[in-house]
């Protein structure tokens, strides 16, 4: 009926009359048609005839819903031959089928092959509407070949088939409102597969998710772009208040009720204290918390907001979304579930606990990496020193001598040779037996940080000190702004003599009156830091001026961020980027002379946070590997980072701990603060609380803040080690005197209680003001509540499962937005972003309009 009605050279019936009301034969054959086919009333061509019942309508759902029902009105080889060779079947010779093969398929074997198949063979059918299949660029045999070939083994996996197995074919037709793709799937072994109603949405779901990526790199109409607009609006709002849950607090008679109902039960409650392991009489009471703790406007304006979310990912793949649920039956959040309980157990049990700090980690990484930029490195640019020593070359004397460059081109290597540390010390100790005093220096840096020898501070220490005594001693006989400057620098560090910064200022003031440049920025940093001299950030922005001018890069990264923050002179976010550029480039210039660890570790690190220049994680690794096999220890550190962070791009978990442990064992106490974080929880390594803490310990004896405090609660509540309760009020006060917000919460609270240590409220006060100070809403609760010491600890309980949910809240935000199993690479990605930036579009923006399976 359809082909002798369509086929090419029909005469077909006039406009016209197609737009009359459908007639009484049609609808009747629509009629039977759903009666035999109730799933004919999900196509869009069904949309369209009850919106609009004309005959060109009528005509187009009676013959899709044929077509999409033509396997079960023919045999299994009819059916092949039918999707092959029917009218609007895009023809890839002489038919349409095309499958995994690359050669031309021969029909008629096809068509046998299926036929004698004995097992289910399944006849999927993808549509689209017509303008998506154009904007999308889906209106052709190839990008549906090239589609479904992708897609193959996520077919597999859902229809439980071995992917080498699984044996599919497929037709396009380009029909005029609704283009769409006939299947034929099936495996070569008869008993295996099947499919259930999750696996299709699944399949639904990965489909729209390719197809919504090719959507990314489409001129965007109005429509899509408003639609997008709103979804932003949306993230935007979730976002916004998720920080007021996440920085508030909640104060509910109701909940507090309950949970002290919920505590007394727990506590005549035997077995796991965990919700799928409860009765039910105590679940709903559970399930009753988290819908009480729904009724807060933020957490139900928080939910409203997911909601929209989740749906705006659902229509690319569903036709009808499912209806809310309560907060406590949605299977995104029964994580909270748990949380009432732990929360519970914890007033029913009297623990002590640690509200709030789940930002520290957030606030370390704010604070970590910038005062590493603060430490420049010697220049080894032969222009810059004085002129050879002439003298006996016994003496002390500085020589760039072919011998001395040769020696530290083996010790830095270059792109076209690997370092030689062996062949570094032997020329170095050529070198200082002569009496030069730069490769004196080179080799207290050597033996300090174990490059080719066994690390050995006494050793670097002597070879410093012979040193710093031939800088004096070439000094004496003859003044140089070079040797200056060199002096100046030993006494920053501490190298070869006292750290004594008086002294600093004073060489770096000899040399930079003479308008040396590398002593003007040595002598801004002295100014900007305070450090033996009057801390002047005015006199440092005149200095790093001086020296910016000249081209220092170091001192055009200083100067940048004195205009980013608006220190020594007015905010100008210009004139900062432009010197973060200028600053770039130099490093860049002076590393490719010098191949010098410290500038490898500046370069990656500004690549690897955008600053200066485009942000680059693979190029910033490159540097950070030069660097790190230098044994640059802030290199190794953030090599452990970038391959811990699965949003990095290149996690690998094996590296992440090989590069922390390198660091941790060089002495880098923020490598060893987060090695110890992973071995107390188990994380890529194996748990060993005793390792933790002897990992702790170290950072913390170097006045890491964040380690004395972790060190500080595990002595407190004796998790993996004895309770110790003096030790860690030791610890935690420590970490407190740093300004840590989290330390001075705990101690406040713990002075307030009196239960672990002797009641002081004066105590309890102090520590409470300094942390509020900051920003801390549980210590500026207790100081407004200070005399109601019975209810804010049921609050307490309330305001974590609000801050709990937050958190949730936060990882869906981040699920949805973020479009997860996108088979896409980042590279791809991140120029679909720059490219639709370029174009005036907000990064993220991006839909898949109406897709069915």
């Amino acid at each position: 009926m359809e082909y002798v009605a369509t086929r090419d050279g029909v005469e077909k019936i006039s406009p016209a009359s197609r737009d009359n009301p459908a007639t009484q034969k049609q609808e009747m054959l629509i009629s039977d048609i759903l009666a035999q086919f109730p799933d004919a009333a999900d196509l869009f061509e069904y949309e369209d005839y009850i919106k609009q019942s004309t005959v060109k309508n009528a005509s187009e759902f009676i013959s899709a819903a044929l077509d999409q029902n033509m396997d079960q009105l023919s045999y299994s080889q009819v059916y092949a031959n039918y999707i092959a060779t029917r009218p609007r079947a895009e023809k890839l010779g002489t038919h349409g089928l095309f499958s995994d093969e690359e050669t031309p398929l021969m029909l008629s074997k096809v068509m046998e092959e299926v036929g004698e198949h004995t097992g289910n063979v399944w006849t999927p059918i993808i549509s689209l509407r017509r303008e998506d299949a154009a904007r999308l660029g889906y209106d052709n045999a190839a990008a549906w070949m090239a589609l479904i070939r992708k897609q193959r083994n996520i077919f597999a996996e859902q229809m439980k088939i071995a992917p080498e197995n699984l044996r599919w074919y497929a037709a396009f037709h380009n029909e005029g409102h609704h283009p769409h793709c006939h299947m034929l799937v099936y495996s070569v072994n008869p008993r295996e597969g099947y499919v259930t109603k999750p696996a299709l949405e699944k399949m639904r779901s990965s489909l729209a998710k390719e197809i919504f990526q090719q959507d990314l790199i489409q001129i965007y109409s109005e429509q899509t772009a408003q639609r997008n607009t709103l979804a932003e609006q949306s993230r935007e709002a979730l976002k916004e208040i998720i920080g007021r849950m996440s920085g508030g607090m909640c104060d509910n008679e109701t909940i507090e009720s309950l949970l002290s109902h919920l505590a007394e039960r727990l506590r005549h409650t035997s077995g796991k204290k965990q919700y799928g392991y409860l009765k039910s009489p105590l679940k709903a009471v559970v399930d009753q918390i988290v819908d009480e703790l729904a009724k807060d406007v933020r957490v139900a304006e928080a939910y409203a907001k997911w909601q929209e979310l989740r749906n705006e990912v659902l229509r690319t793949y569903k036709d009808k979304l499912p209806d809310p649920l309560p907060l406590s039956q949605q299977k995104e959040f029964k994580h909270i579930r748990n949380m009432v309980i732990a929360e519970t157990v914890n007033i029913g049990g009297h623990h002590f606990t640690f509200e709030g700090d789940e930002l520290a980690e957030d606030l370390q990484e704010v604070v970590e990496y910038e005062p590493l930029l603060l430490e420049d490195e010697y220049l080894p640019v032969m222009d810059e020193a004085p002129d050879n020593d002439e003298a006996d070359n016994i003496n002390p004397h500085i020589e760039w001598s072919d011998r001395y460059w040769r020696a530290r081109a083996f010790l830095y290597g270059s792109d076209e040779m690997e370092p030689d540390f062996e062949q570094a010390l032997r020329l170095f100790l050529e070198e200082a037996e002569c009496g030069n005093a730069l490769a004196m220096h080179d080799l207290g840096r050597m033996y300090a940080d174990g490059l080719g020898v066994s690390m050995d501070a006494d050793i670097a220490f002597t070879w410093y000190d012979k040193a710093f005594t031939a800088f004096m001693d070439i000094e004496a006989n003859k003044k140089s702004q070079y040797v200056e400057y060199r002096i100046g620098k030993m006494h920053t560090a501490g190298l070869g003599t006292d750290q004594v910064y008086e002294e600093a200022a004073g060489w770096f003031e000899m040399a930079a009156s003479r308008n040396y440049k590398y002593a003007q920025y040595s002598l801004a940093g002295l100014y900007y830091r305070g450090q033996g001299v009057e801390q002047d950030y005015e006199m440092a922005f005149r200095l790093y001026s001086k020296s910016a001018a000249k081209r220092v890069p170091y001192a055009c990264y200083e100067l940048a961020k004195m205009y980013r923050d608006g220190i020594g002179t007015e905010k100008g976010a210009e004139e900062a980027e432009l010197n973060f550029e200028e600053a770039f480039y130099g490093f860049k210039r002076l590393e490719e002379k010098s191949h010098d660890d410290k500038l490898q570790y500046r370069l990656g690190q500004m690549i690897y946070t955008g600053t200066g220049t485009e942000k680059d994680v693979e190029a910033a690794i490159g540097y950070f590997e030069k660097a790190a096999r230098l044994g640059n220890v802030h290199a190794q550190y953030m090599l452990g980072k970038i391959y811990l962070d699965s949003d990095s791009g290149h996690k690998n978990s094996e590296e992440a701990v090989l590069w922390l442990t390198k660091a941790s064992d060089s002495g880098n106490s923020m490598a060893q603060y987060t090695l110890g974080k992973l071995y107390r929880d188990g994380s890529h390594v194996e748990k060993d609380s005793v390792k933790a803490v002897e990992l702790f310990t170290k950072a913390a004896e170097q006045n890491n803040s964040f380690a004395q405090y972790q060190l500080g609660k595990l002595y407190l509540i004796g998790e993996g080690i004895q309770k110790d309760v003096k030790t860690a009020v030791e610890w935690l006060t420590a970490s407190a005197e740093q300004g840590n917000q989290y330390a001075q919460y705990a101690l406040g609270k713990l002075f307030l209680i009196g239960e672990e240590v002797p009641s002081d409220r004066e105590a309890a006060v102090r520590w409470f003001t300094l942390s509020a100070e900051q920003g801390n809403v549980y210590a500026r609760y207790f100081l407004d509540h200070m005399n109601f010491l019975s209810k804010p600890f049921l609050t307490l309980a309330v305001t974590r499962l609000l801050h709990h949910l937050s958190r949730i809240f936060r990882d869906e935000q981040k699920r949805l937005s973020g479009a997860p199993g996108m088979q896409t690479d980042s590279k791809l990605r991140r120029k679909i972003r720059e490219k639709k930036i370029a174009q005036g579009h907000a990064p993220d923006d991006h839909e898949l309009r109406h897709t069915t399976y």
